[in-house]
């Protein structure tokens, strides 16, 4: 093993997350090599830097003018150059305090500084990498996001445990929860949790996030160690009021000794930049010490080198300038808010549907999506509304049906479900 690594495993060690690294994350290291020498570089170089590859003219970055002039308002350094790896400072810190003022109960808990990745997906990928052994069950609701299964299970070879996600009254369920955490392995337990959920579009209340804590303070109290993947890719769009309004990361950054809590998120849905594929990983844990942060951001830093080297500059710089603006917050509100209304809009028409039709709706509230539940075969229905309707939707084998209202302008809401009902109603009731 390198002795760089090593020394990270040194500094981890005794920590819940030192323990529940994989054998990858136990190998992984940021080397001293030509990413550190051209910061040190960068800091001491007065006369020439001949580091890094990359061509300049004096202290500028060369370009193409047909490239440049299409964004007049970045400068050069802000376009060009590679990001460092582990992000841009600036945009690292800008995110780290919109996390505390967005989640208020993390005020004041240490936490590492978040890393840049390329995506929330390449940050799932790199906390898998890092935590998840070939072999390993990671824990997740039975309502989840496919991309998991890729990641999980034909990426690491690790497996995927479900429990199911709602109980007939339509909570959260808690119980089975603990169930599954309680089947696995006591020195390494591995739940992913995603809020608002996709393909359901349901947050946890107020109550189900303490019921959620209580119940993981608990396991971790009975000696297990636990490891806390929050998805929250589509953190913020909350519509309910006794819907919890904060990421669980805040409850579970420092709740015990024996819970790490992972915070994977990024600007996609929250900043409304789908392609600018920039998300970020922070860790959290109680009596993580600055210097045990630092190790496993090393770590991470290692795992986002050794795959992509670094996150696209033109959209860190980009959000940072957003970020900076006085007029951003306001205008994330307004975005915001025609969501709201179009999930107002879509409540009204679901109170028009019976209680006999053959799709009923699953929980939700908040997010971009909700589910029906289908009374057959969902593949069925969507190939209906596709083929006789032109509606496209996305069929979860083997009874749901995933709408995303999101996509949808408001006056076209009533129609759209309109369309749904009457497509299930000749579907399902020709198998009947």
């Amino acid at each position: 093993m390198n002795p760089l690594a090593k020394e990270l495993n040194n500094l981890l060690e005794g920590t819940a997350a030192g323990s529940m690294l994989s054998e990858f994350g136990r190998r992984f290291f940021f080397p001293k090599g030509i990413i550190s020498q051209s910061a040190e570089a960068s800091q001491k170089a007065y006369r020439f830097n001949a580091t890094i590859g990359m061509a300049t003219s004096g202290s500028v970055p060369m370009n193409i003018s047909s490239v440049r002039r299409l964004m007049p308002e970045l400068s050069e350094q802000e376009l060009f150059p590679y990001a460092p790896t582990a992000g841009v400072m600036e945009l690292r810190e800008l995110w780290k305090k919109e996390m505390d003022r967005k989640n208020p109960s993390l005020i004041g808990k240490p936490t590492s500084l978040p890393v840049v990745t390329t995506g929330l997906t390449h940050g799932i990928a790199v906390t898998a990498d890092l935590f998840v052994n070939p072999g390993d069950t990671v824990i997740v609701p039975d309502m989840f996001w496919g991309n998991y299964r890729l990641i999980v299970e034909h990426r690491i070879c690790g497996k995927l445990e479900t429990f199911t996600f709602f109980t007939e009254e339509g909570g959260l369920n808690i119980s089975g929860m603990e169930k599954a955490l309680r089947s696995g392995d006591p020195g390494k337990c591995i739940l992913m949790l995603n809020f608002p959920n996709n393909p359901t579009g349901y947050s946890p209340t107020a109550a189900e996030a303490n019921q959620i804590v209580s119940l993981l303070h608990a396991l971790a109290e009975e000696g297990r160690k636990i490891l806390v993947i929050l998805d929250d890719a589509y953190f913020g769009l909350f519509y309910e009021e006794d819907t919890y309004k904060e990421s669980l990361f805040g409850l579970l950054a420092d709740l015990h000794e024996h819970i790490v809590a992972v915070k994977v998120d990024g600007i996609t849905k929250e900043e409304l930049a789908w392609g600018f594929r920039v998300g970020f990983i922070t860790y959290g844990a109680k009596g993580m010490s600055e210097a045990c942060y630092d190790a496993l951001t090393k770590k991470t830093m290692g795992a986002v080198r050794s795959s992509i080297s670094n996150s696209n500059k033109i959209a860190q710089s980009l959000i940072v300038r957003a970020m900076k603006d006085p007029e951003y917050a306001k205008q994330k509100d307004e975005a915001c808010d025609v969501l709201q209304k179009r999930y107002r809009r879509v409540r009204e028409v679901l109170r028009t549907y019976a209680p006999d039709d053959p799709i009923q709706p699953l929980p939700f509230n908040s997010g971009y999506f909700m589910t029906f539940v289908c009374r057959g075969d969902s593949e069925l229905l969507r190939t209906r509304l596709l083929d006789s309707y032109g509606i496209g939707s996305i069929s979860i084998p083997e009874k749901y049906l995933r709408i995303a209202f999101s996509s949808v302008d408001l006056e076209d809401i009533e129609e759209l479900y309109t369309t749904i009902r009457t497509a299930a109603r000749e579907v399902f009731q020709q198998l009947s």
